[in-house]
């Protein structure tokens, strides 16, 4: 009798795994959302918003730390209430308490900042339907401890911040000349107004894309062998290739 391998693993005819179960560390947890799996930038989750609201940088905090909240709490209760939740009714579960976090996230910046609560619309509502939110609880918060579930939520949630306010940024400067409605160019800048309308955030998102790729082509120059994440190549003793 053959013993099973790792349960995540794929298992090739001998019973070998073909891709090693990688143990993760809290300090991995933390960091690998904010930039080498960061949701927007690498992995393209969250698009919706990060195209429709990141038209100013007010817009993009709010919508940022809104979802960080979201991202945060949920991820808390689903680590919680793990062992409570049947299988069957998982995801709803999870969307379930998604919402509810969304609700509060709504409500409170309709309280505090009524003209950025009414600029963003629907698209908190539109939290609910993250698949990055929904997708950090099936893969991982609903498989390991509260603390570990914050470590990823709060990186995950630091990464999907970042990628809004920099793309923010790129599009108030150009499309308004400002930044946080402070002019930074002059009485002479003339506005780029493609930059604050719907296909800016294309444009937007695919030259930071591009960028990124042009940097990480460069790096792989220089470690050859290797293919960047997801897909991590590795050579086993045997000549083949996991």
């Amino acid at each position: 009798m053959t013993s099973a391998g790792p349960p995540n693993a794929a298992a090739s005819s001998a019973g070998e795994p073909l891709l090693p179960v990688i143990e993760t560390t809290p300090g991995h947890d933390l960091l690998r959302g904010v930039w080498r799996e960061n949701p927007v930038l690498v992995q393209l989750l969250g698009l919706c918003p990060a195209l429709a609201v990141t038209n100013t940088v007010a817009n993009s905090l709010a919508m940022g730390l809104a979802t960080f909240f979201v991202l945060l709490g949920s991820s808390v209760l689903v680590s919680s209430l793990k062992r409570l939740i049947p299988a069957e009714v998982r995801i709803a579960a999870y969307i379930l308490i998604i919402a509810t976090f969304v609700t509060i996230a709504d409500m409170v910046l309709a309280a505090l900042v009524p003209a950025t609560h009414k600029a963003l619309g629907a698209f908190i509502a539109l939290i609910v339907v993250n698949c990055m939110i929904l997708g950090r609880q099936e893969a991982f918060a609903s498989k390991r401890p509260v603390g570990r579930a914050i470590l990823d939520a709060v990186g995950t949630g630091v990464g999907f911040l970042i990628a809004m306010v920099m793309m923010g940024s790129i599009r108030e400067l150009l499309g308004n000349g400002s930044w946080l409605g402070v002019p930074v160019f002059g009485q002479s800048f003339e506005p780029w107004i493609i930059m604050i309308l719907p296909p800016g955030g294309f444009f937007t998102l695919g030259f930071i894309l591009l960028g990124f790729g042009w940097w990480e082509g460069r790096k792989q120059k220089r470690r050859p062998g290797r293919r960047p994440w997801p897909h991590s190549v590795v050579e086993r003793p045997e000549g083949r290739v996991a």
